[in-house]
């Protein structure tokens, strides 16, 4: 029964190498647990339960772990760190008109769902492409 179990392991290497998305490592460890059962234990049941019941439980308790610790962390850029900061509308600004904020010392082309006037303070919402989605800040 090695063999089988031999080869199990090698079909599921083959495809964890081919996705690269933590698919089937839990069943190749749990795979070889069955391998070297299978020295000890001549039924196929029992080394067959073994590799299910282990491998799902190694899925359920380390993969959330695992995917925690290989996401990659969303780094801040320059652009993402005025969301949330204010600027002063140096050019009107409308739903229709594309106009200009100051924030952080750069100007940015904007725009909002209302019109604002030069001089108003802004609350910037978010970034579409290069221009600034702003909201007129409440006193």
């Amino acid at each position: 029964m090695w063999i089988v179990w031999l080869t199990t392991i090698f079909i599921l290497t083959v495809i964890e190498a081919s996705t690269v998305s933590l698919v089937s490592i839990w069943f190749i460890a749990s795979a070889f647990v069955s391998l070297l059962l299978s020295f000890i234990f001549d039924s196929f049941m029992l080394q067959f339960a073994v590799f299910v019941i282990l491998g799902i439980i190694l899925m359920i308790t380390t993969r959330p772990i695992l995917n925690k610790w290989l996401k990659p962390k969303h780094i801040k850029t320059n652009l993402d760190r005025v969301i949330g900061m204010e600027g002063i509308i140096t050019e009107e600004v409308s739903k229709n008109h594309i106009g200009e904020v100051k924030v952080d010392g750069k100007r940015w082309s904007a725009v909002s769902k209302e019109k604002i006037p030069v001089g108003d303070t802004v609350l910037i919402e978010a970034i579409d492409g290069v221009k600034l989605i702003v909201r007129k800040k409440e006193n």
